[in-house]
């Protein structure tokens, strides 16, 4: 294969195009990637992406462009985001259990051009960009009405990396804030390079490059697997699976001999109401969880059964690019997410700013080169989450004498569900929308199986009915599967606090009584 001379512009040293042309370069063309039956060669993997670029490029998707991927798990998730950073446009992730109405937001707010998905998302798709004026072009895997194939756009010719600057837009990540909308991450290919390679340099271990992974790509957990696995020196074998199964999971470890795999503590909770036993798998060393901190017991009970496998943990934010720490290979320490990876500064702060001595619980605050650049289009919020240099977390936490950092609480009212971030005021604003519902309120309890769950309390307006199941099902249409609530609590009234707001305490000691 001939790869197209280097623009004559300067490329960034971090540029993420040259990060995956020197991955191909480093490893060669073979058998590399498993999906649905079919294994893709990493060759023809990076010829589409090269010929994508171009086709891009022609579609008139300029430096700087903010590009929509809205996508189940697929070879051609990767294909798009090299495309993207080698045209030198902007990943815009966008994970495919959005309800429609948030994928419009990401869609309005980024002002992107064009939208990238999969067919069962098209209907979805076209719903969130109705009146928009933005979007030129929805490109699909598949033909289709009024969408663009994506094997059409790959007909171009190969075309050099358009320059980019390493401190240029490289990604930009939605993530919800305290008042439950949504903010855009401003990640440079400075970065995502950072953050790929420390990932790489925390986990690698010589002759361990065959894993699986099922976490949604559109993530910025999967984005975080993916830049971390150009790193890697060796041939690397990959499996992935469209989503989760427990089954096909492991079944690809026992079949394809799969020796590790990235996954979040829903996952592993799950794993465990299978027979584990009656399956081989014996080839898995490590499994790594992120995105919620693991239960104890739940690790516990997996060390026991599988004994010869590692679990590690890792912490981070989508506004770290998904990575501030994460448990030594074969150091791991039970209830800790590791410690800082390479090149990351980290304090636990009182309320005041000091820093706290090991021990003491306070609110992670970290710098590194993977933090972000700022919040999308809103200067104060970036000035006040990086004051004086350091990302405020809005975690909290301790370090123990040994330096590993462990997850006490959310300062904020975060609820983690399953891995997923869910913001009270989102279910409680499609709560009320209900007409029958006067008003709600919401909070999360422990939940064994994903975390935490999600817990509403409702109030109906006066002389109106509506039972607790009706509501529950209201909210699933209305915010997508992760979000809507699994218990909700019919009440005569929602408790506030002095102010007007919605006391979470209370409703947190409703629950605990």
């Amino acid at each position: 294969m001939t790869v197209p001379s280097t623009s004559r512009r300067p490329v960034g040293e971090h540029h993420l195009g040259r990060l995956a042309e020197a991955s191909f370069e480093r490893r060669g063309d073979y058998p590399s990637l498993l999906f649905d039956g079919r294994w893709h060669r990493s060759g023809e993997l990076f010829e589409r992406s090269l010929r994508l670029a171009a086709g891009f490029t022609d579609l008139g998707v300029r430096p700087g462009d903010r590009v929509v991927v809205t996508m189940a798990n697929c070879p051609e998730v990767g294909i798009a985001y090299q495309a993207l950073w080698r045209a030198g446009a902007v990943v815009t992730p966008a994970t495919f259990l959005l309800p429609a109405a948030e994928l419009r937001h990401v869609i309005a707010d980024s002002e992107a051009g064009v939208v990238i998905s999969t067919p069962e998302f098209i209907p979805k798709v076209r719903e969130a960009i109705a009146g928009l004026g933005t979007v030129r072009h929805v490109i699909c895997t598949e033909d289709g009405d009024d969408v663009l194939a994506l094997a059409a756009v790959e007909q171009a010719e190969p075309e050099p990396i358009v320059a980019r600057a390493d401190d240029d837009l490289a990604a930009l990540l939605y993530t919800g804030g305290t008042t439950g909308r949504a903010k855009g991450v401003m990640l440079s290919h400075a970065n995502l390079h950072f953050t790929g390679r420390a990932s790489h340099q925390s986990a690698y271990v010589p002759g361990v490059n065959r894993g699986l992974t099922s976490l949604p790509l559109s993530h910025a957990y999967g984005l975080l697997v993916t830049l971390a696995g150009l790193n890697h020196p060796e041939q690397t074998v990959g499996v992935l699976l469209r989503w989760f199964d427990t089954d096909a999971f492991l079944a690809m470890i026992a079949e394809h001999r799969l020796q590790q795999s990235a996954v979040v503590p829903t996952m592993l909770q799950l794993l465990l109401s299978k027979p584990l036993e009656e399956h081989d798998l014996s080839s898995l060393r490590y499994l790594t969880s992120g995105g919620a901190p693991l239960p104890p017991e739940v690790q516990a009970e997996l060390s026991r059964r599988l004994p010869a496998v590692s679990i590690r943990q890792g912490y981070g934010m989508t506004e770290t690019a998904a990575l501030i720490s994460a448990s030594p290979v074969n150091h791991a320490k039970p209830g800790s997410v590791g410690r800082p990876v390479p090149g990351t500064d980290l304090e636990i702060r009182a309320e005041d700013g000091r820093p706290l001595p090991a021990g003491e619980i306070g609110e992670i605050c970290c710098r590194s080169p993977g933090v972000m650049r700022g919040y999308w289009r809103a200067p104060e919020t970036t000035a006040e989450a990086l004051a004086g240099g350091w990302m405020h977390t809005g975690d909290v936490g301790y370090v123990d004498d040994e330096g590993y950092l462990f997850i006490v609480d959310r300062k904020k009212d975060l609820i983690i569900r399953g891995g997923f971030n869910v913001y009270p005021r989102d279910v409680e604003d499609a709560l009320v929308r209900h007409p029958a519902v006067q008003m709600a309120g919401v909070v999360g309890r422990s939940s064994d199986r994903h975390g935490e769950e999600v817990v509403a309390f409702v109030s109906l307006a006066p002389q109106a009915n509506a039972t607790a199941e009706e509501l529950i099902q209201w909210a699933r249409e209305h915010i997508g599967g992760y979000k809507y609530p699994r218990e909700l609590h019919l009440v005569d009234a929602v408790p506030l606090t002095p102010v007007g707001k919605i006391d979470r305490k209370a409703l947190r000691s409703r629950l605990a009584s």
